[in-house]
């Protein structure tokens, strides 16, 4: 048997990850900027403006997500100004949710809380998001 690697597909579906960066991932990414979108909506009561490919939804509630702001598809929601560092790091919680659809937020959980352990949030840069200064 030959130990050759496996080419032409994706290495998420070689190690494992048959449901990630599917149409089924995608589905679930473009549901939750759906309900994002909705919910953002309702509450935001800043501009609303696209910027870095996500919907940025300002002056919002602070019950209304967490932390500093939250990526929910597409859509970041928040209370304050946005820097373009926090954006960056918001466009990778978007690929995030991209790549693995629904189960983002279960895998999200399952890391953790605490930031600084939390491989969603290391990825996404924790100095870019505001976690170190």
């Amino acid at each position: 048997m030959s130990r050759r690697p496996v080419t032409g597909v994706p290495r998420s579906r070689r190690s494992g990850g048959f449901f990630l960066d599917t149409p089924l991932s995608r589905l679930g990414y473009w549901y939750a900027t759906a309900v994002g979108y909705a919910w953002g909506s309702i509450w935001s009561t800043g501009r609303i403006e696209r910027r870095d490919g996500l919907f940025v939804f300002r002056g919002m509630p602070s019950w209304t997500f967490g932390r500093g702001g939250s990526c929910v598809g597409a859509c970041y929601l928040t209370n304050q100004n946005v820097s373009s560092a926090v954006l960056q790091h918001e466009a990778v919680h978007k690929r995030q949710w991209q790549r693995y659809g629904m189960l983002f937020p279960l895998m999200y959980a399952i890391s953790g809380r605490d930031p600084l352990r939390n491989r969603f949030e290391i990825e996404a840069g924790l100095e870019r998001g505001g976690y170190l200064r």
